[in-house]
């Protein structure tokens, strides 16, 4: 994101409803709140004189802000998984909650977000200490956070969704998030680009950007969930990230963007409904500090988008300074080059205010300015011209600016929001002339930053490192080889990633220009052993979509049953899988493998939705190597639950030395073969008998 709030990280800050990035203790599903005042004289006075709120409902309006915020799931919208996960929790939890009563009090169902296509996000009023006094409610938190590790759902602030949606994504965008830490908005981009699952490398992509170094690491947290080759973090101050550069026919061009969300830092009074320390903090003054930084921001957003383009500015506050100010001075800089798109029928079932053409400044004395002449010289510094509405009668009507949308606590039982879609159609006055980029003053900027990160490095179609691989896995002859990349110059390469071509291309010509945190997703990993089972790299679960329409060897077609062996049992002996699995495994050599299962259409109990693992044939057993998490999504989906008592024991389900077996998620720039060295000490004892842990039960429903 941009430069921050310096109180940001204790007040919200503004992104995604603020406090996405904090411990579970503080966020998400059933949150608790401390005792505090909620009152604040200044903010009620301030906003009653604007009239942001329907004349009536002001009373409405306040008492929703001192209400707990309900807590939201979005269930991930690309995977081919995510129709099964609706299923299971309307069928399973859904049901069972409806004719739940605790304390004589019925619980109330989560229910639909009716504006949120294709029921895929939800919201609840349950509290933590309604979840934990029931074993049905625990098993039901135990399910949320299972599945959020493994990107299945995101716990995310219903207001927040919204930005994402407007930008209208398709697979073949090129996509500029701005300010992206947390992160859940860049996951719902990354969602849209992979609306087609039977593409593994859409055209499109996201560069996710954020100026704080450690915020980079939450973002690269939630992009790695969702296992795309298409997502970039990037490390920039927002209002002067670099211009790109790629090559197209043998000529290097500017980047320009199809999409840009531009959600920046702000007060975030719209938050204090989970962010409740804003009560006691809130004066005008933030908003006055901020609107300069925002303005900038979005200047820079409207630079880097595409003639035709569309970009979303968004703010999780209520106050005009930072939402209808900034959108009117960008509208007039543009001198015409952008237009506010009319986005009122794109959210069927979305309730919200249109903008406002009309407001006026209080410093937080209390004192009003309704013009730029009235402002006293001593507070010019503080308060400026794009601060206040246009002047001129005909410019502010050309505007259209209650085309901007403000979403109102009480209306949907939500935080407040403020969003607004532009479109560009035609170049920035400033910009009429194709722009040019000197890579010294960009070193400059660089110098500031000082980067460490390791480095990316691409192989060459000819690297000796291909060969073998392409034997073993019998690789189709349209594996894009010049995708692969690792992160060392020297030494032997441990881990293969993959990108997208056109990500390749943007790395490739400007590693001077950026500071890239994460990117690619891990396809194959060394294995200390593996060359004298035929290759040396392994395959990787969180590559196991991308690489599979590529792989024609080393694959077991396997059933539902198949999984629930290859999930519950450790290291099970070949026989245990069915017939027609243990016939396939029994013609291939030891080494690394893929499981894979095909929906059945005549079994409708079965999961319709393919399931690929990546695994390893032994001497005489077989093993999946999938990790924790994923593990017990899986298990769900074939009917087989695992949840933890309240001592922490385990119920039923997978045996607690095979999930902690489980390959752990790698840090960027860490390398770890702890699976690895497992992997090889398993297989030198192939022999073993396979097992499950007696203490434990396993469910099946």
């Amino acid at each position: 994101m941009g430069k921050r709030n310096r109180n940001r990280g204790r007040n919200g800050g503004g992104r995604d409803g603020g406090a996405e990035g904090k411990s579970d203790r503080d966020s998400g599903w059933g949150a608790g709140y401390a005792d505090i005042i909620k009152e604040n004289k200044l903010f009620e006075q301030y906003y009653q004189e604007l009239k942001i709120v329907p004349e009536g409902e002001f009373e409405e309006f306040m008492e929703a802000m001192r209400e707990p915020l309900p807590a939201t799931i979005r269930i991930t919208g690309y995977k081919s998984h995510a129709k099964e996960i609706l299923h299971t929790l309307k069928e399973k939890y859904f049901k069972d909650i409806q004719d739940l009563e605790i304390d004589g009090q019925k619980i109330e169902a989560p229910q639909a977000l009716s504006w949120y296509p294709d029921e895929q996000a939800w919201h609840t009023n349950m509290s933590r200490k309604i979840l934990r006094k029931s074993p049905l409610l625990e098993k039901f938190h135990q399910f949320l956070v299972s599945e959020t590790e493994c990107g299945n759902i995101s716990r995310q602030e219903a207001v927040s969704m919204i930005p994402p949606l407007l930008l209208k994504i398709e697979p073949h965008h090129k996509i500029l998030d701005m300010c992206a830490a947390p992160g859940s908005k860049t996951a719902q981009l990354i969602e849209m680009l992979h609306s087609d699952m039977d593409v593994p490398f859409p055209e499109g992509f996201v560069i996710a950007n954020d100026v704080d170094n450690k915020r980079c690491y939450l973002l690269v947290h939630q992009a790695k969930r969702l296992n795309s080759p298409c997502i970039m973090v990037v490390n920039h101050d927002a209002s002067c990230i670099p211009r790109l550069m790629v090559e197209q026919n043998g000529t290097k061009d500017v980047l320009f963007y199809d999409r840009v969300l531009c959600d920046v830092p702000c007060s975030g009074d719209g938050t204090m409904r989970k962010n409740i320390d804003v009560w006691k903090k809130w004066t005008t003054s933030n908003s006055l500090h901020l609107h300069g930084l925002q303005l900038r921001i979005a200047v820079r957003g409207v630079e880097q988008l595409a003639v035709s383009g569309r970009m979303v500015y968004s703010t999780c506050s209520l106050n005009p300074i930072e939402d209808e100010a900034v959108i009117a001075s960008l509208l007039e800089k543009s001198e015409g080059a952008l237009e506010l798109v009319d986005a009122s029928a794109d959210l069927p079932g979305l309730k919200y205010m249109p903008g406002i053409t009309s407001w006026k400044l209080m410093t937080k004395e209390g004192q009003w300015y309704s013009d730029w002449s009235e402002v006293p010289t001593n507070r010019h510094t503080q308060i400026r011209p794009t601060m206040f509405p246009p002047t001129d009668p005909e410019k502010l009507q050309s505007m259209k600016l209650e085309r901007c949308m403000r979403i109102l606590p009480h209306h949907q039982n939500t935080g407040g929001f403020f969003v607004a879609v532009l479109m560009k159609k035609g170049p920035m006055p400033w910009n009429r002339r194709q722009p040019k980029v000197t890579v010294d003053s960009v070193k400059i900027k660089m110098k500031l930053f000082g980067f460490k990160e390791d480095p990316f490095v691409f192989l060459t179609e000819d690297d000796p490192v291909f060969p073998p691989i392409q034997t073993f896995y019998n690789l189709s002859s349209d594996f894009p080889k010049l995708n692969v990349l690792t992160r060392t110059h020297e030494g032997k390469k441990r881990h293969l990633y993959m990108v997208s071509k056109e990500l390749r291309n943007v790395l490739l010509n400007n590693s001077e220009r950026m500071k890239v945190i994460n990117t690619g997703v891990k396809v194959w990993s060394r294995n200390n052993d593996g060359e004298q089972f035929g290759c040396a790299f392994r395959l990787a679960q969180e590559g196991i979509y991308t690489l599979n329409p590529y792989i024609r060897a080393r694959v077991i077609n396997i059933s539902v049953e198949d999984v629930k062996v290859l999930l519950t049992e450790e290291n099970p002996f070949l026989s245990r899988l069915g017939e027609d699995a243990h016939a396939q495994a029994k013609k291939l050599e030891m080494g690394s493998i893929v499981l894979r299962y095909q929906p059945d259409l005549k079994d409708p109990d079965a999961p319709q939705c393919p399931i690929e693992l990546c695994g390893w044939r032994g001497k005489t057993s077989i093993r999946a190597f999938v990790p924790r998490n994923e593990r017990l999504h899986y298990l769900r989906m074939v009917g087989v639950e695992v949840f933890k008592d309240k001592q922490g024991k385990k119920e039923g389900g997978a045996s607690e030395s095979q999930e902690g077996n489980a390959e752990n998620t790698e840090e960027p720039g860490q390398e770890e073969d702890t699976a690895e060295q497992e992997q090889s000490d398993t297989e030198q004892n192939g022999s073993a008998q396979s097992k499950t842990n007696n203490s434990e039960d396993v469910s099946s429903t």
